[in-house]
């Protein structure tokens, strides 16, 4: 449990470390972003409770969901904060790397 806590935070400390102005240019980029991911909707991005799950959605509803999150047009306590971050090509490889988990 330690050692998954552990990849999670480092994650985060990863993705904290890059600008807004990064763009996730490749899948070790997206990846990093996706990892932070995990803090709430857990290590295997399936969600837990009011969480839901990041796996089995189309790109398409993924790329709607964090554009409405970035700007304001949908509400939650977290994400409105991390989309508001993101630029439009890190939505974008979000919204295709986590369509590829199944």
């Amino acid at each position: 449990m330690r050692r998954g806590l552990f990849a999670v935070a480092l994650a985060a400390a990863l993705a904290v470390g890059l600008s807004t102005s990064a763009t996730a240019d490749t899948a070790a980029d997206t990846a990093i972003l996706a990892g932070t991911c995990a803090g709430c909707h857990g290590a295997e991005l399936g969600g837990s409770g009011a969480i839901p799950t990041l796996r089995g959605h189309s790109a398409d509803y993924i790329r709607f969901t964090l554009t409405a999150f970035k700007d304001g047009e949908r509400q939650a306590t977290v994400m409105n904060r991390l989309a508001a971050g993101y630029s439009e090509t890190e939505i974008e490889a979000l919204a295709v790397y986590l369509s590829q988990l199944q």
